[in-house]
């Protein structure tokens, strides 16, 4: 999961360099950035079917190692069609390693699946945070190909260690599981979870990729000022999962989930109403704290419904939130060339009223026919 963090944020952090290397105007660094989100909805959706058949040594041992590969290419590449290539390798595999470690954490956790959820997703919050923090430190001493070079050795490490560690058996002894999608589309509560974390995933995009913008816009602060800010809600996000993780483990989901939106609402006022930078960066601690529970809780009730075929269901639910994360982004985008920046809250706002309305009906819903 540290390495999916990595993954996530790398592209972003190396743009600049990657931009001069290969003399990229602004369409071919969009395009360059629309191929990652692309590999990981792939990734995601591959790995359940194959883990449910196969188990998860082999699709994470495959995963880490092709990884390597990534980011050597990334820092190595002497043309773009090898350069798209990479990312496009590297986004596949980061998306797969991210469901196949979430589905498998919940496969061994036989209680407080969204605590141990919530540990995890600790170490994608080390990752997003390390990476652009190594990057910025090491700069002047070591350049960005040796850097990624460095961090796709220790995903190949990663990869062989994964293949001597023992994991649980495959679920499916015979064939794929892929009847059984089917029947997952057909089912109303993971429907429920899957549009849920459609707009989690695309509120967690519009904070990340707009609240620069925003920032220099609302309260005209520089732009490394705009990015220092932003940092604070992945901390924010990382320092509320491992709390939960220690901490709130007893605590019962829909209560969880009740704590997240009083923090979200919050902070959206805060952000809202004030032209302060510090009071900013503290709404963006609370939007991060707010929103970190939405993952780990959504995929822990996944979990415990749908154990014989979690891989499957998680790939499902990670599609949809995938799928969510990209065409949000883009409504955003029309929002704030049409009518401003400004009303980067009024969409958020808005998933945020569709969130709690959904989550209504998820925790009402009593469901009790596992499959």
């Amino acid at each position: 999961m540290l390495l999916f963090g990595v993954s996530l944020i790398t592209l972003g952090s190396v743009a600049t360099p990657l931009r001069e290397k290969f003399m990229l105007d602004e369409i071919g660094i969009a395009g360059m950035f629309s191929i990652l989100p692309f590999g990981f909805l792939v990734g995601s959706l591959i790995f359940g079917p194959i883990c449910d058949r196969f188990g998860y040594k082999l699709l994470l041992a495959i995963s880490c190692i092709l990884l390597f590969f990534g980011f050597e290419g990334i820092a190595f590449s002497t043309t773009s069609t090898i350069l798209k290539a990479s990312i496009f390798l590297f986004g596949t595999c980061g998306g797969a390693i991210n469901g196949a470690t979430n589905a498998l954490v919940s496969d061994i956790s036989s209680s407080e699946k969204g605590a141990n959820l919530s540990l995890l997703g600790v170490f994608f919050g080390i990752g997003a945070l390390g990476m652009p923090f190594f990057l910025g430190l090491l700069r002047n001493t070591y350049s960005f190909e040796t850097i990624l070079a460095a961090v796709g050795w220790f995903s190949l490490f990663v990869g062989i260690a994964i293949l001597l560690v023992k994991f649980p058996s495959s679920k499916q002894v015979y064939g794929f599981p892929l009847s059984k999608m089917g029947v997952l589309i057909k089912d109303p509560f993971i429907i429920l979870i899957a549009f849920y974390l459609f707009l989690q995933s695309s509120f967690e995009a519009i904070i990340n990729n707009w609240t620069t913008t925003y920032l220099q816009d609302r309260i005209r602060v520089s732009q490394e000022k705009a990015l220092f800010a932003l940092t604070f809600f992945v901390l924010g996000m990382t320092l509320m999962r491992m709390l939960t993780g220690i901490f709130f483990r007893k605590m019962a989901p829909s209560k969880m989930i009740l704590v997240s939106f009083v923090l979200i609402l919050i902070s959206i006022l805060q952000l809202w109403f004030s032209q302060n930078y510090l009071i900013t960066i503290i709404g963006l601690i609370l939007l991060g704290a707010g929103l970190a529970g939405g993952f780990p809780i959504m995929l822990g009730l996944v979990g415990d419904n749908y154990s014989k075929i979690s891989g499957t269901a998680f790939s499902l639910v990670l599609v949809v939130a995938l799928t969510g994360n990209m065409l949000l982004n883009l409504l955003m985008g029309w929002v704030a060339h049409e009518f401003g920046i400004h009303h980067l809250l009024t969409v958020v706002l808005f998933e945020f009223v569709l969130m709690v309305i959904l989550s209504v009906f998820i925790f009402k819903k009593n469901y009790s026919n596992k499959i």
